[in-house]
């Protein structure tokens, strides 16, 4: 999947995947690429930059945990990640709805 699809969505992808269960980046990127069967190979060089901008924003929050000897930033969803993850899922819907309407 060419990347300019993403444009302006990769939050709404971000926001929804931390939403399903809280997760350090790696995982993140893993739980995009498994839930897209692949589809979406989202580099972590594009996502912790996000995941920090999300967490300056407010939509994200972090904490600090050792697993297997190795310290993880882990990443949920805030009161108002969730507000613009209802947001970005009604904008998906309009945009996906104007596409099939004008493809079809």
């Amino acid at each position: 999947m060419r990347a300019e699809v993403l444009k302006g969505h990769l939050d709404t992808l971000l926001l929804a995947t931390v939403a399903a269960e809280p997760a350090h980046g790696y995982l993140i990127v893993e739980r995009l690429r498994q839930r897209t069967g692949g589809a979406l190979a989202v580099g972590e060089g594009t996502v912790y930059p996000a995941l920090y901008r999300l967490e300056a924003a407010g939509l994200l929050t972090s904490r600090w945990s050792h697993e297997s000897g190795r310290k993880r930033r882990i990443y949920s969803l805030s009161a108002r990640g969730l507000t613009a993850l209802q947001a970005g899922r009604i904008e998906w819907q309009r945009l996906s709805q104007v596409m099939e309407a004008v493809l079809s």
